[in-house]
């Protein structure tokens, strides 16, 4: 049997969710105390020790950050327990840890994995622009088109007033324009500070009260975000925006297209799965919170095949975990 067969045969996101439950309960004792840095430090270093637990042979594939300064997992690193399937893992061991950092909102440490080769690799690609619908306006957008197109497009086909609209965008100075579009036609925007990963679960889920995700992230975000859309009905798009000259040479160097609309099958190919844990209280899920002895955690998961979506709490017996992990609690 194949491992893209085996792979099918079970729902490996219930296994991933103790990863991101590991690097959720690991971040939340850095929150509010200003240092992304460690934050992001203690969640990797989880990760590393939580893939030990699973009998696979993961490859990461994701873009490196060379501003980041942490010991974060690495293209090509290897992890698991280094037997079973062969799979691609994507992750961010803390999406939004400005807000984090902060004791701010929608914080969450995501995970996601699929078949080896099947997802879409990004080199030296660090940002892209990026768009997120709901399943009952994806066929009616499009990247290339202007802003006001599009959410007219997408007012008309969800039976909604452009004016109901809410649009999430990072707070980023290269979004001026963006935002200036978006007030033009007269929808809302709900900006952040950072997790765009969040974003787009948000516009995916019909149940959360946000439409679009639109805007300039990590190209290695969005191939996380790719896993957890695949099923969902929802569209995804990308196109590769490199932000410096250096990282335009670069992308172009490896061969992109720079031109090219990438969708959900284009950056996850066959069977995948996502898990994300939240480390701080947000719109999606809530974040670890501490009774007694117990951490309490809140995730989300996702399977491509089926589109199932599940919610999951879980409480941690902090005594006994410390005992039985190398992971400090």
């Amino acid at each position: 049997m194949s491992s893209s067969q085996h792979l099918a045969d079970r729902n490996i996101a219930l296994d991933l969710v103790r990863i991101t439950e590991a690097a959720a309960l690991v971040s939340a004792r850095y929150v509010g105390r200003g240092d992304p840095d460690d934050m992001s430090e203690a969640a990797s270093d989880a990760l590393r020790i939580a893939f030990q637990s699973l009998h696979i042979k993961g490859t990461v594939v994701t873009s490196k950050n060379p501003k980041n300064p942490t010991p974060m997992l690495n293209d090509g690193e290897q992890v698991g327990f280094g037997d079973g399937l062969e799979v691609d893992v994507a992750f961010d061991p803390v999406d939004g840890i400005q807000s984090a950092s902060r004791g701010h909102h929608n914080a969450m440490s995501v995970v996601a994995m699929a078949t080896r080769g099947a997802m879409f690799s990004p080199l030296h690609s660090r940002y892209a622009f990026k768009m997120a619908v709901c399943a009952e306006a994806a066929a009616v957008v499009d990247l290339n088109a202007p802003v006001k197109d599009n959410l007219q497009a997408m007012a008309k086909a969800m039976g909604k007033d452009v004016r109901d609209l809410k649009i999430f965008v990072l707070d980023r100075p290269r979004h001026e324009a963006l935002i200036n579009e978006i007030r033009a036609v007269g929808a809302q925007i709900s900006l952040h500070r950072d997790g765009d990963i969040v974003g787009a679960l948000l516009a995916f889920n019909p149940h959360a009260d946000m439409d679009m995700m639109i805007g300039a992230g990590g190209t290695s975000e969005a191939v996380v975000t790719a896993c957890a859309a695949k099923g969902s009905g929802g569209q995804f798009l990308i196109r590769l925006d490199p932000q410096t000259d250096d990282e335009r040479r670069l992308v172009e160097a490896d061969g992109f297209d720079l031109s090219r609309v990438y969708g959900i099958d284009d950056l996850v190919k066959g069977e995948c799965f996502f898990a994300g844990t939240g480390i701080t209280d947000g719109e999606l899920v809530d974040g670890v919170h501490y009774k007694g002895d117990y951490a309490v955690t809140h995730s989300l998961i996702t399977r491509g095949r089926t589109g199932t979506w599940r919610q999951i709490e879980a409480w941690h017996n902090l005594k006994k975990l410390s005992k039985m992990s190398s992971i400090r609690y």
